[in-house]
């Protein structure tokens, strides 16, 4: 069973001296249109090619988002980080929707000059 934290706990970690490695589970299309402030990408699809790349150490602490309550791709990403070794993965079950819902920002690409 994957570690569920709330928005309130995330926020707390984030503002730590040792914040968690932030991964958005989801399809690439959806990280780029917008993603909490210093997420990296990892579909939940791609967690075994991913990992060894993003994750510095199995001890590294991770928190794992997709886009609301209702989507599975960060439990499934989460799952399969524990299968793989990692000890320290939480998913933030609220995502993207829940962040928006706290009035908080999200990162997008800079906009390309015409």
């Amino acid at each position: 069973m994957n570690q569920i934290i709330t928005r309130e706990t995330l926020l707390e970690k984030l503002g730590s001296d040792t914040p968690p490695l932030l991964l958005e589970a989801l399809p690439e299309k959806y990280y780029t249109a917008q993603h909490l402030p210093g997420a990296r990408l990892m579909p939940h699809d791609a967690v075994a090619a991913l990992a060894p790349r993003l994750i510095p150490s199995p001890d590294a602490e991770v928190v794992v988002y997709c886009a609301s309550p209702q989507c599975r791709n960060s439990h499934i990403a989460a799952r399969h980080l524990a299968q793989l070794g990692y000890r320290r993965v939480s998913v933030y079950a609220g995502g993207k929707q829940d962040w928006a819902a706290g009035g908080l920002p999200f990162e997008t690409p800079e906009p390309i000059d015409a």
